[in-house]
């Protein structure tokens, strides 16, 4: 019997790592909302209060993905106070931040987990790794133009530029500066990625 659920992990193993190569996501929670408008190939969504996990890091786009997910990856993986394992969520978001002083050319990332809806900052164990926040995020409004592909800094800035032009005469006014959403591991295969350029917005 213990073979037989060994193999039964394994195989299940293996489809999960399969399914996540061409974008599938089963199961993976992600925070609800409600859909209040659709222009062209933006929706307009609101989001109520939730949780979450993030971290600031100090270096380009790509290596501040790497090293917030790493972070925050230990954080539901047990390196917290009670050294239990949190249930990953989708999507991780990114926002970068405004170069520091020095050099002015350097910037730094927020990266962000958001947490499974049952748990709140107050009944979420403490990260032991005192770079990792717990944050209550307000609710809000958001513009979202999803896209596949690539997730190049250079691919995000041109699918948040796409996201401010069609806001442009909706009715609808950006907030800040935009952010990105990714929901699948940065192993699957580029076509069946989903990302998500991000705004706040408001009429």
């Amino acid at each position: 019997m213990a073979g037989a659920f060994g193999v039964a992990s394994l195989l299940g193993g293996i489809l999960l790592g399969a399914c996540s190569v061409v974008g599938v996501r089963s199961g993976t929670e992600e925070p609800a909302f409600s859909v209040t408008e659709r222009i062209g190939g933006i929706e307009i969504r609101h989001y109520a209060p939730r949780s979450a996990a993030d971290t600031t890091i100090e270096a380009g786009e790509m290596e501040a993905r790497s090293e917030g997910f790493r972070r925050l990856a230990g954080y539901i993986f047990g390196r917290n106070s009670a050294s239990s394992r949190l249930a990953m969520t989708a999507p991780v978001g990114q926002f970068v931040n405004l170069p520091i002083a020095a050099p002015v050319s350097q910037t730094s990332s927020t990266i962000r987990f958001f947490l499974p809806a049952t748990i709140t900052t107050e009944t979420a164990p403490t990260p032991l790794d005192k770079r990792v926040r717990l944050v209550m995020v307000p609710g809000e409004t958001v513009a979202v133009l999803r896209f596949s592909g690539s997730t190049s800094p250079e691919a995000v800035a041109a699918q948040q530029a796409a996201l401010l032009s069609q806001i442009k005469g909706s009715g609808w006014t950006a907030e800040g500066a935009p952010f990105v959403w990714f929901y699948d591991p940065p192993w699957t295969l580029p076509p069946f990625r989903r990302s998500e350029a991000v705004v706040t917005v408001h009429r």
